[in-house]
């Protein structure tokens, strides 16, 4: 064997390795890691789709278009493999003698693709194919076998989500969220919801940094996302730390830290930029006008507020800025519909129907 065909030997060799970390990295390794053949995939496949929804005015048609982008990478992956599976035997039967490179590659889709059309003749060939086989139908199977896996935590994520919209409305308002409460004589339960989204933060955390194409697969309802849905339980927990005068729960505290860390390390696993130790002096994008709007609507909606407004402001902002970049990252990323306070700031007392809350019987 000639130096040049020992160094096409190596290139092959490398190229199939890196595949099989490439996929080892992306649905086995229990930890996040950011793949390079994975984000070149999801990279160019997110163009495809910006191009195709740039055009779109009408955010009902972007969501319908967004949700086919997760399924669609994640199908386009496997490929991405396999082509470089092919490519690095194909330069490895080239280097152990079969010419020319044509025929090599030949050799190298019948092995991978299972065909048997071709009997690689040379040294070892027929044992080079059968590894190439090996390879490539464990590639193909571990996809299939971590789907359910994929979905099983796409679906207890999308729980609490849609459990949400009955208490906050979609797209979810903390205003709503409270007001509904309140009006319902609720705000005592607030302890629980903090524990359930704690814990939620916490799988989010570890399944959105390990599977990161669950990132990109959108809810059933257009309105729905979770980013917004993560960004308006943290609003609402703000909100009541600051604002609302009913007794401290530790369990806020906890349920906003779970929140900021999760949506900080999903964000460093996209390579997305947000500044890792934010101060009080930063900006937010809820300014003082919003805050004012939306405690006016608690105080109209009979929620008990705190007397000093300013310490509210400052504290809710103290609260916001430790996730109000990375949420901004994410709403980008996944292309959410309208947050909260981008709309109309309204009281449940506005819009329930009137008889939610029992005060009239059917005759």
């Amino acid at each position: 064997m000639q130096p040049f065909d020992v160094l096409v030997l190596v290139i092959g060799i490398l190229l199939v390795l890196r595949a099989i970390l490439s996929a080892i990295r992306t649905f086995v390794l229990p930890r996040a890691a950011n793949d390079l053949i994975a984000r070149m995939v999801f990279r160019s496949v997110r163009r495809l789709f910006d191009l195709v929804i740039g055009p779109m005015k009408s955010y009902r048609r972007r969501d319908r278009v967004m949700s086919y982008f997760g399924p669609v990478a994640l199908m386009t992956l496997p490929v991405a493999w396999l082509v470089t599976v092919g490519i690095g035997y194909a330069f490895i039967f080239w280097a152990v003698g079969i010419h020319p490179l044509g025929q090599a590659i030949v050799d190298s889709g019948s092995s991978l693709l299972t065909l048997g059309f071709e009997r690689p003749a040379a040294l070892a060939g027929e044992l080079i194919a059968f590894s190439e086989a090996v390879i490539g139908l464990g590639m193909v199977a571990l996809l299939i076998a971590y789907l359910p896996t994929i979905y099983a935590a796409f679906s207890r994520r999308e729980l609490l989500v849609t459990l949400l919209e009955t208490r906050a409305d979609s797209p979810p308002s903390p205003v709503m969220l409270l007001t509904r409460l309140h009006r319902i004589h609720g705000l005592d339960d607030l302890h629980d919801l903090w524990e359930r989204w704690e814990e939620w933060f916490a799988e989010l955390e570890e399944t959105h940094t390990s599977l990161t194409v669950l990132v990109h697969f959108r809810s059933q309802q257009p309105e729905r996302s979770w980013v917004n849905a993560a960004g308006a339980v943290l609003d609402a927990a703000a909100l009541v730390r600051s604002s609302v005068a009913i007794p401290i729960d530790p369990r806020a505290d906890l349920m906003i830290r779970a929140g900021y860390l999760a949506l900080r390390r999903i964000t460093t696993v996209f390579h997305l930029p947000f500044d890792p130790a934010p101060t009080p002096g930063n900006a937010t994008r809820i300014d003082r006008a919003t805050f004012d709007s939306a405690l006016a609507v608690l105080a109209d909606s009979g929620v008990p507020l705190v007397a000093d407004r300013e310490a509210a402001w400052r504290d809710f902002h103290g609260w916001r800025v430790n996730y109000d970049e990375p949420l901004q990252r994410l709403e980008a990323l996944t292309v959410a519909t309208q947050p909260w306070w981008t709309l109309p700031i309204r009281s449940a007392l506005a819009t329930d129907d009137p008889f939610v809350d029992g005060s009239r019987g059917a005759s």
